[in-house]
Parts: C-alpha cells; sequence; structure tokens
C-alpha cells in the first residue's frame, strides 16, 4: 500500500478566459489538498484498488478508475461548486487489501473534521474503508449519549452482503455491508441500510434472506423507473428521518450495461441515470431539510479495460459533478 500525493497534471481542460470567472471549468478551480487548506470544501481520494474484484472472482480493471474519473470530471462546468481539493490516490500495489483499506479510512478519518470526503474507487471494497474512515471520526469526534445512527445508501445491483470466509478471503468487493453490520454490532450502533437496484438475477435467496434478517430497505432495479421517482423521494424521506449521519455510496453497475459498459458486472435491467441523479439530488435536499450531515461519498466499479469512448467513466464523472453541486449548499447549510 502507498498513498500518491495528487498528479495535478490530470486535471486539464478547455480555458474561456473571455468568460472570466463564469467560464471556469473544475480544472482551473481544483486545488492539491493540504491539511492547510481552508476549511469547508471536498477532498477527493481515490482508491486504486482492484484486489477486493479479484477475490470477488470478478473483472479486473477498477484501479485505473480514479485517475480516469478525474480526467472526465476536469472540464465539467465549476456553476459555484464548493472549494474542492484533491488529496491523491491510495494505492493497493500488493494483495494486502487490509492495510490499503485501513490507509484510505485514516485519510478520511484525519480529513472530515474540516472537509466532506469524495472517494473515487476502485471496486466495492472501498465502502468498508469508507465507512471504517466515517466511524473512526464519529468515535472520536463526536460526542453524544446515544449511538450515532448512519443512513448507509447504496445504489447498486448487488446487496455485497457476502460473509468473508476464512483468512485468504478475508473481504472482498461482495462484503462490505456485511462488515460493515458486523461492525456496527460491536459498536452496538443501529445498522440502517438502504440498497436500492438491486437485481433479483444478481443476487441469491440467500442474499435476499440476508438483507431481510438485517432489516434493509430494498428496491428492486423493476421497481426504480421515472414514474415511480415520486414513491421513491418519499421513501427517501422515510428512511432519513432520524439518521445523524449518511453515507451514500454508488456502485456504477446499478446502470444499464448501455449506459455503463466498463464495469466488472455489467447490468442486463439496471436503473436509469434518469432516476439515479434526481434521488442523489434528492437526498441532499431532505438532509438538508432535516439537518442530517452527508460526510463521506464514494462511486465504485468503474472499470476502463472494458469501457467504451470513456463512457463509464464519464458518467461516473457526472455523477460526481451531482454530488459536489448537491454538497454545496449542503456544506452551507453545515456552517449555519
Amino acid at each position: 500500500m502507498k498513498h500518491l500525493p495528487a498528479d495535478m497534471s490530470v486535471w486539464q481542460g478547455r480555458v474561456d478566459p473571455e468568460d472570466g470567472e463564469r467560464g471556469l471549468r473544475l480544472h482551473q478551480t481544483v486545488t492539491s489538498y493540504t491539511p492547510s487548506c481552508e476549511q469547508g470544501g471536498v477532498v477527493i481520494y481515490g482508491f486504486a484498488c482492484d484486489e477486493g474484484v479479484a477475490r470477488n472472482k470478478g473483472r479486473q480493471g477498477a484501479a485505473l478508475a480514479p485517475d480516469t474519473i478525474r480526467q472526465a470530471l476536469a472540464n465539467f462546468a465549476w456553476h459555484n461548486a464548493p472549494a474542492l481539493y484533491d488529496g491523491g490516490n491510495i494505492v493497493c500495489d500488493d494483495t494486502d487489501l487490509v492495510l490499503a483499506q485501513q490507509g484510505l479510512s485514516q485519510h478520511i478519518h484525519q480529513t472530515l473534521s474540516q472537509h466532506n470526503v469524495l472517494v473515487l474507487g476502485g471496486g466495492h471494497e472501498t465502502a468498508w474503508a469508507s465507512f471504517q474512515g466515517l466511524s473512526g471520526y464519529l468515535s472520536r469526534h463526536v460526542s453524544s449519549q446515544k449511538a450515532p445512527k448512519i443512513g448507509i445508501i447504496n445504489f447498486d445491483a448487488h446487496f455485497d452482503l457476502r460473509t468473508p470466509q476464512g483468512i485468504s478471503e478475508a473481504g472482498s468487493s461482495g462484503t462490505p455491508f456485511a462488515q460493515i453490520a458486523q461492525l456496527c454490532q460491536q459498536k452496538g450502533w443501529p445498522f440502517h441500510y438502504a440498497c436500492l437496484g438491486v437485481s433479483q438475477t444478481s443476487n441469491t435467496q440467500a442474499l435476499f434472506d440476508k438483507a431481510d434478517q438485517l432489516g434493509c430497505w430494498v428496491e428492486d432495479d423493476t421497481e426504480m423507473h421515472v414514474a415511480a421517482i415520486p414513491a421513491l423521494k418519499a421513501k427517501l424521506s422515510e428512511f432519513i428521518q432520524g439518521c445523524d449521519y449518511l453515507y451514500l455510496t454508488l456502485d456504477m453497475d446499478v446502470f444499464p450495461a448501455s449506459a455503463a459498459p466498463g464495469v466488472s458486472a455489467p447490468a442486463t435491467i439496471g436503473v436509469p441515470v434518469q432516476v439515479i441523479e434526481p434521488l442523489i439530488q434528492s437526498i441532499f435536499s431532505e438532509a438538508d431539510r432535516q439537518r442530517v450531515r452527508v460526510p463521506v461519498c464514494d462511486i465504485t466499479e468503474v472499470n476502463p479495460h472494458y469501457d467504451r469512448d470513456q463512457q463509464t467513466s464519464r458518467l461516473a464523472a457526472r455523477m460526481a459533478w451531482t454530488m459536489l453541486h448537491a454538497a454545496s449548499h449542503h456544506i452551507h447549510q453545515q456552517g449555519e
């Protein structure tokens, strides 16, 4: 495992000097992260890791994704997004997944006292590191008489609730939420998990049973269409009610293969972008309304090896852009 500092040469794009500040793009506003950066922004970390996907018998290539997503994001228009910092990449350059996850979680933990965090994976083993970073921060920096209630919202075709089997397979891209459930049980915290976009063909009955036993909110991909958006927003509002924090994670295999071909396991049906994007926006607006902080988000499972014309990386960048802009008002609300 190693931490590579931000490579700012990745952030390149068009420049329109005739338009002044209103013509800015993200590559012109992002800066390399240091602890002295002005607080109240969003720090991007890359998790360049394939080990979890390999252990889960998936198609490898996700380790290349953080920089391809950055490259796609660089040329997007700024539109008064929050201060954006690049914290570099945590690289799993051997088979020690646990060490790499610990490295990412420590960076998240150290950053959350001053900024929100957006992680670009990597496989969905990223989620275990993201949650450990958040839980570590809360355990040390938040004094409360009651256990924090963290609402976990996962847009994903898969539950990722597999139980790790033995040391050699301890943790993979298929186990993060089982690991999180176990951690919550150990800490005496509630496990409040929503998995939205689940494919019945990609999850066995045993996994549905486990989700039911854990009290998860589950939405099948076939139930997530444009006409269902109002009902889904109402369910999100109910899910967020009573939460202290939200952790939002987006697995790119939730989208149809036509929209996101560059993933480890392309979806046969998937959930349209026109459904996912407004729901992401709704999560932040509802969190604002209910005074719930969204300190950590991540985007996972982009696989540039199998992408077409950077289509999946561009879609991931669009979702990152949506999160950043939704977070802009959200961060302002936090500071009030």
